[in-house]
């Protein structure tokens, strides 16, 4: 059997990211930039002809998920593990308010460390259910090309994790643009391996 393909699609852009507000998985809608994104990355990944889409069930990563949909005739299955990282307290907040409202948890989260309190969700529990979640989207298709639509630490995280990476790489990964792309092959012979990150 040849390699299967996982593209974990980061949703188009929202009001919020323009803002640096933390959406966590509060259910923003992607704005007319976002949309106009979505659309035209739709058009590129469909000529990778996928044979199957998963997505975050947040609005901005489901209506990104259409789009693709739209080009293909493939129906989008949902998955409430794609959603991003629940931040807790900081949902609502831009960053520099959470950074002067919590300005300890926020200098570690900004380092990449673990975050006592704020009901912010776990770095390690993010990447168990994020890469549960790549795991499962690629069994859809063995063999094939799956897209799943997430959100930009869900992309990084479950990254991370599916390749058996420790978490000690995780500051050292920059962020996922909006309407980016993670490239992902699953081998029979040597598991999961990173093609590429960050692509558009």
């Amino acid at each position: 059997m040849s390699a299967t393909r996982l593209i974990v699609w980061r949703h188009g852009q929202t009001t919020w990211n323009v803002a640096n507000r933390i959406q966590g998985q509060l259910d923003i809608d992607l704005d007319p930039t976002g949309l106009a994104q979505a659309g035209a990355v739709a058009a590129r990944l469909a000529e990778l002809r996928p044979d199957a889409i998963v997505s975050s069930d947040l609005r901005r990563a489901s209506d990104t998920a259409a789009a693709l949909a739209a080009l293909t005739g493939l129906e989008v299955s949902y998955d409430p593990r794609l959603r991003e990282r629940s931040f807790g307290d900081w949902q609502g907040l831009t960053n520099a308010e959470a950074a002067e409202k919590h300005p300890v948890e926020y200098a570690r989260w900004r380092a990449g460390q673990t975050i006592d309190g704020c009901g912010v969700e776990e770095a390690d529990d993010l990447g168990k259910r994020a890469s549960g979640a790549f795991r499962e989207a690629a069994e859809l298709a063995p063999g094939g090309t799956v897209v799943a639509v997430s959100h930009g630490g869900t992309a990084k995280y479950g990254t991370v994790a599916l390749l058996g990476w420790p978490s000690t790489v995780l500051p050292g990964i920059g962020a996922l643009s909006n309407c980016h792309w993670v490239d992902l092959r699953a081998y029979p012979s040597v598991g999961w391996q990173l093609r590429a990150y960050n692509a558009a």
